[in-house]
């Protein structure tokens, strides 16, 4: 289990955050905190829809609108799947570091994707970032 598993009813999620049940419906309806959903359509929430059920009203108890709380919210979604990323990113270019022989060099294209360049290859665009390292002598 982890903190993305379907644990709670209505219920017991509004009342682990603080809320009433028709709350939680509205912010569904919204698309503020989409539950997933049993196969009798019953909605079953997660810690992490409790938490983010208690930031909406953390948010709201300072005067952000809904819409803004919307924003909000998909704006800390966005970054969470960006620093997934990175850390996808790093691995594979330590992967990369670990498994080839001698001069590591390695070019960052625009979308973000990782790629190996032939020693003695230079960067096809002036907008990729290069990563040298040098023999270890």
């Amino acid at each position: 289990m982890d903190e993305n598993s379907p644990l709670f009813a209505i219920a017991m999620a509004a009342d682990l955050a603080g809320m009433h049940p028709q709350t939680l419906r509205q912010y569904d309806r919204l698309g503020l905190v989409s539950p997933r959903r049993t196969a009798g359509h019953s909605r079953r929430y997660s810690m992490r829809d409790v938490a983010q059920l208690r930031e909406i009203a953390r948010l709201g108890a300072e005067g952000v609108s809904l819409e803004g709380i919307r924003r909000v919210l998909e704006l800390e979604n966005h970054v969470t799947e960006l620093q997934d990323r990175v850390r996808e990113l790093e691995r594979a270019l330590a992967d990369e570091l670990l498994n080839r022989p001698g001069r590591r060099v390695f070019a960052a294209g625009e979308s973000g994707d990782v790629v190996s360049l032939r020693t003695g290859t230079r960067a096809q665009r002036n907008t990729q970032l290069v990563v040298w390292r040098p023999l270890d002598e």
